[in-house]
């Protein structure tokens, strides 16, 4: 009997994994190809989770990922999950320079009470959970505690990992180059009122 799986994607800690390898190329993802190469034969994908917040304040920043997110959403069985992205000001206490310094809110919580819903309502056997954040330790240890029949499975982005998520999860590896490059979307993808909508220039 294939063993279900629900995967967790924190969208932004990915994208600073592949952002700080310099693999620009491969901001155009597949999020959903790239879940499904990361299953053993006797599993089977249920869901993706995808968890981010609209960036602001850079109009071709916000361009090339309102077109990102807009080819998640062709993508069947992928939920998109917002939080919110603010910015927030900053003083040197030597100079007083003031400067803007962005911040990506409630996405670990979000993820969280997915995470915790799906376990009560005994939607997968196996969750995966694409991230670096040790602020999800907690809810990985109480469905260990409550659900110890459920396995958590910590796949890591490029270029991150966690020790305190090693600890508590059955299990954990760092997702490499290989599986990334194969998950790419194709250069235009299609959506279904039959609009095209291109790989940005800058993610070429």
């Amino acid at each position: 009997m294939e063993k279900r799986v629900i995967v967790y994607v924190d969208g932004f800690n990915l994208y600073f994994g592949l952002r700080s390898k310099g693999w620009r190329r491969h901001y155009w993802l597949n999020i959903q190809e790239l879940s499904r190469r990361l299953l053993k034969e006797d599993q089977t994908l249920i869901e993706v989770k995808y968890f981010t917040s609209r960036v602001s304040g850079n109009p071709h920043k916000e361009k090339r990922q309102n077109t990102f997110l807009e080819a998640l959403a062709t993508l069947p069985d992928l939920q998109i999950y917002y939080g919110k992205y603010q910015t927030n000001s900053q003083t040197c206490s030597n100079c007083g320079h003031v400067w803007a310094v962005p911040n990506e809110k409630m996405t670990d919580v979000n993820i969280a009470v997915e995470i915790l819903v799906d376990t009560y309502q005994d939607r997968y056997d196996t969750a995966i959970l694409i991230s670096a954040d040790s602020d999800l330790v907690g809810p990985l240890a109480a469905v260990r505690r409550l659900f110890p029949d459920k396995r958590l499975i910590v796949a890591f982005p490029p270029d991150r990992s966690s020790w305190d998520l090693q600890q508590i999860a059955h299990g954990f590896f760092r997702i490499s180059q290989s599986k990334i490059r194969k998950s790419e979307f194709p250069d235009k993808v299609q959506k279904s009122d039959g609009f095209i909508l291109r790989r940005p220039l800058n993610w070429r």
